[in-house]
């Protein structure tokens, strides 16, 4: 008699808790996209469907500010994180095993294990002895903390790129002579760019997302789009946040599957 192959679908109740677990997980989220197009000014009562309060988001000077310095700050840091998740990933997969590897590759990992407050703590500690230092305040310590905490996410896909690349091509551009800088850039960078691509994207949202450390290191007048939702919560809310947080969700929907596409491309 043939072996039964275990599935947990079988098992009693699986489907009605799935189907409870994503009810929990994006009705909100549903309910805050459909509210971010009603006509009144109430959150809770519907009063027809207009554009009227994503056009009141469009010309917000406020909401413009903070959208051109999210951006900001997430294109630096993303670039940033993505050259040195390149470099780190070269470095422990174009290389022999090495003593600490592991260890290496744990301490790169490290911002995606641990509490996203802590490494907010700890770089609003570094940071406020570096301006004690230096006297700078500027906008370059929330880039330098989201770089900090985006370089996982970059190095993720750009490994994963790597590490199924068939290295024939590489050997042969040695064989013919090739420096170690031409067979890079004309035969490693180009096969490695869907996945440099893809941690850019994934960097860009994360970055663009974050409100832990960057309510924790940015300093007066220098709010992102995230932050000043939050301390639009605070005061009196509308449905243009949900109109900005509608958009800012489709940004980031966007980018994920577009990083998602691009880390599953073999060719």
């Amino acid at each position: 008699m043939a072996e039964r192959v275990f599935s947990v679908r079988r098992m009693p109740g699986f489907t009605p808790m799935a189907i409870l677990v994503f009810v929990v997980l994006y009705a909100p989220i549903v309910i805050l996209a459909t509210y971010s197009f009603n006509a009144g000014t109430s959150l809770a009562i519907w009063e027809g469907f207009s554009l009227r309060w994503y056009a009141s988001a469009w010309q917000d000077a406020e909401v413009q500010a903070a959208t051109f310095r999210s951006f900001g700050i997430a294109a630096a840091a993303a670039m940033v994180s993505s050259i040195l998740a390149t470099m780190a990933a070269i470095a422990t997969t174009r290389t022999a095993a090495f003593r600490g590897q592991t260890f290496v590759l744990a301490m790169i990992n490290l911002p995606l294990m641990a509490p996203e407050i802590v490494t907010a703590i700890a770089l609003l500690i570094v940071f406020a002895l570096v301006k004690i230092a230096t006297g700078y305040s500027g906008l370059g310590y929330i880039v330098l903390a989201h770089t900090a905490f985006c370089i996982p996410f970059a190095f993720l896909p750009i490994r994963g790129r790597l590490e199924d690349m068939d290295q024939a091509l590489e050997t042969a551009a040695a064989d013919l002579y090739a420096t170690p800088w031409r067979a890079f850039r004309y035969v490693t960078l180009p096969l490695l760019w869907p996945g440099i691509l893809a941690g850019f994207m994934l960097a860009f949202v994360t970055s663009l997302d974050d409100v832990v450390i960057t309510n924790l290191i940015a300093g007066p007048g220098q709010e992102t789009l995230p932050i000043y939702m939050l301390g639009q919560l605070r005061r009196s809310t509308t449905p243009e946040i949900n109109a900005v947080s509608t958009a800012l969700l489709a940004i980031s929907v966007l980018l994920v599957s577009l990083s998602f596409l691009l880390s599953r491309e073999k060719e």
